[in-house]
This record gives structure tokens, C-alpha cells and sequence, in this order.
């Protein structure tokens, strides 16, 4: 996997109003830390954050991050985004080595229009649109493709489906669904209303006090 590279400053302030005003100038608080590092308070430039996260490894990219001149790998985590704009209100940078395994979540590609949505008009389901891992940073992949063309009706994917990557280990139950074939949901006739059963009710009630009084009538004339 390709290495970026990203420069970042030690933040000399820190609070709510010194991350407002480094965001209104262009740039994204950030907090780096690891295991053998000091946790540091930094910045960096939100363009080539931008620039970094939108390659093909996406937020599993590693970074080779410059701080101050001082270089480390690391890989972003924790990403914050402001919820109206969407932009990156802060993250946390954490290192790495590319001798130890990490956890990362990775995207599921499913390929291909299923047997039973062609034929059948079913629908697809996806439950599950992406997948943890454990692997070497290098060998974090950036999405993991399944082919699910020859899915019918009612047939599943599980994770026991997913293709065997070498230095990958999926930590997600194999026998657990990740995506199926259904039939669209079948409309429900709707029920008839109270109010038109009750005035058929009352019609046969006066039909039989009709009958009766008819009777009674006869009786008197008689």
C-alpha cells in the first residue's frame, strides 16, 4: 500500500476557541498518540488532509506524518465532522508499525445483479456494508469484492463467503449474514372500515324488527 505523506504543528494553545479559530484559518485540530510516542496536540492543513483521505485506501491510508520535522507512520482514526457542512471538525492520528498488526474497518463491494433480481424481481438486502479486520497496514486492502450474481431468492452471503485474502483475518462470526436475495414485500389488502360493517348490521336488525312488527299487526288485525 502507498505511504502519504502529511505535515502537521504541535499546537502551542489548546481549548474550544483556539481549534474554532485554526478551523476558520484552513486547518483541522488533531491528537497523535501510540504506544511509544507522547501524545501530541497538533494541526494540519485540511486540503491535503483532504487530499490524503480520498485516495483508494481511503481512511486506512498510511500516513507518513511530518511533525515539525519529525516524521512517524500513522493511519487516522476517530474523525469528527461538523453536522451541517460535513468537513472534518478533528481526528486522531495513531502510529503504526508495519511489522504489527491493527484492526481496520474495510468497505464490501458486492458484485454483480443476482439470479433472483433478474428473474424473480427479488430486491438485494445488505446488512452489512463493511467488515473488520486484522492485518499488517501494508496489507490492508482498500474494499473487499464478492460476487453475488448467482444469488436466487432467499440465498445468502456470509462472511465463510468472502474471498481468502493472504495476511487478512476477518473478525466477524463466518456464519454471519452479510447480504441476501428477498422478494419485494407483498401489499396487504386493506380492511374494510367499522363504520361499513355496522350499517350492514343495522340493516339486518331493522329487517327483522320489520318482520316482527309485520306479525304483530297481523295478530291485532286477526
Amino acid at each position: 500500500m502507498q505511504q502519504e505523506t502529511l505535515r502537521a504543528t504541535e499546537r502551542v494553545t489548546s481549548g474550544s476557541r483556539a481549534s474554532r479559530r485554526l478551523r476558520r484559518d484552513g486547518r483541522v485540530p488533531a491528537v497523535v498518540y501510540g504506544t511509544k510516542i507522547e501524545t501530541k496536540a497538533v494541526h494540519v492543513e485540511s486540503r491535503e488532509l483532504y487530499g490524503v483521505l480520498r485516495t483508494e485506501a481511503g481512511l486506512n491510508a498510511i500516513i507518513e506524518l511530518d511533525i515539525d520535522g519529525s516524521t512517524l507512520l500513522a493511519i487516522a482514526r476517530e474523525i469528527q465532522r461538523d453536522p451541517i457542512r460535513g468537513d472534518i471538525s478533528h481526528l486522531d492520528f495513531i502510529e503504526v508499525s508495519l511489522d504489527t498488526e491493527i484492526d481496520a474497518e474495510v468497505g464490501i463491494d458486492y458484485i454483480g445483479i443476482p439470479e433472483g433480481v433478474k428473474n424473480d424481481g427479488g430486491i438485494v438486502e445488505t446488512l452489512e456494508a463493511s467488515i473488520l479486520i486484522t492485518a499488517l497496514p501494508n496489507a490492508i486492502p482498500s474494499s473487499i469484492e464478492v460476487n453475488i450474481e448467482h444469488l436466487e431468492i432467499h440465498d445468502t452471503i456470509k462472511v465463510e463467503d468472502l474471498p481468502v485474502i493472504e495476511g487478512v483475518t476477518y473478525q466477524l462470526e463466518s456464519d454471519r449474514t452479510l447480504a441476501t436475495v428477498l422478494l419485494p414485500a407483498a401489499e396487504v389488502e386493506p380492511e374494510p372500515l367499522e363504520g361499513e360493517e355496522g350499517v350492514e348490521g343495522e340493516e339486518g336488525v331493522e329487517g327483522e324488527e320489520g318482520e316482527e312488527g309485520d306479525a304483530a299487526s297481523s295478530e291485532d288485525e286477526s
